[in-house]
């Protein structure tokens, strides 16, 4: 990273042209399948105690074959991308992750590995609705092609559930052009950790995973790679 910043004096962003705002999220065909979640609260919540999940946090490797009930994988995925509010002129959301101008340029997608009550597959999570859409139903091979695309680290197709986040670049440089490419990167930390203390708190673990092939991990979710590609995942299980 370079921080040729002041290069960017004098240059206006398409917010200050007057250009309309990106969608708040992906748009999708009204004939998509879609799984409506349960609604997050804190019933799943077994660790109230904020400073324990603080000291225990740790990156886990080692999961049981114990599945996520929907009220679990409903909080983590509130946690992480859910939306409290849609800002004025619905051009913003706040969430309980942080967000430079609150632009959050990410879209969630999740394997559902050994979800209960959820069939297998690949979905893209809807933070407007809180809902599910179905973009790839399981199939023999997913596994091994996740494997495959981090390298080897097996443990990671190996979760109940894999969380997978993807950047969508224009969201941001919208606001804030080539500076927004930074607050991008912070944003997916922000994001990650969440998911760390949600999953404490529930008793399951995750382990950020930065190590993979951008073109196999971008194919397996059916991205283009340019408009948009994945930038972080993390698997989700029961520690054993």
């Amino acid at each position: 990273m370079k921080s040729g910043f002041a290069d960017m004096d004098g240059r206006r962003s398409d917010q200050a042209g007057g250009v309309a705002h990106p969608p708040l999220e992906k748009p999708y065909e009204p004939s998509s399948k879609i799984f409506k979640l349960p609604k997050p609260d804190n019933q799943a919540v077994r660790k109230t105690d904020i400073h324990a999940c603080l000291k225990n946090r740790r990156s886990r490797r080692n999961f049981s074959d114990q599945p996520l009930t929907l009220v679990e994988l409903s909080l983590l995925l509130w946690a992480t991308q859910g939306i409290d509010r849609v800002g004025p002129n619905q051009c913003s959301t706040f969430r309980p992750a942080p967000s430079a101008g609150a632009r959050h340029p990410f879209e969630t997608y999740v394997l559902a590995n050994h979800v209960a009550g959820l069939t297998g597959g690949i979905y893209r999570y809807l933070p407007l609705t809180h809902e599910l859409l179905t973009t790839a139903e399981m199939s023999d091979d997913i596994p091994q092609r996740l494997s495959a695309a981090t390298f080897g680290q097996e443990f990671v197709a190996r979760g109940a559930a894999v969380f997978f986040w993807s950047c969508i670049p224009y969201r941001g440089e919208w606001r804030y052009q080539q500076e927004s490419h930074k607050n991008m990167l912070l944003d997916a930390g922000h994001v990650c950790q969440n998911l760390y203390l949600a999953a404490e708190a529930i008793e399951f673990g995750a382990c950020a995973i930065a190590a993979y092939d951008q073109n196999a991990v971008d194919s397996l979710l059916g991205l283009d790679g340019d408009d948009e590609f994945v930038v972080y995942l993390a698997p989700v299980g029961k520690p054993v």
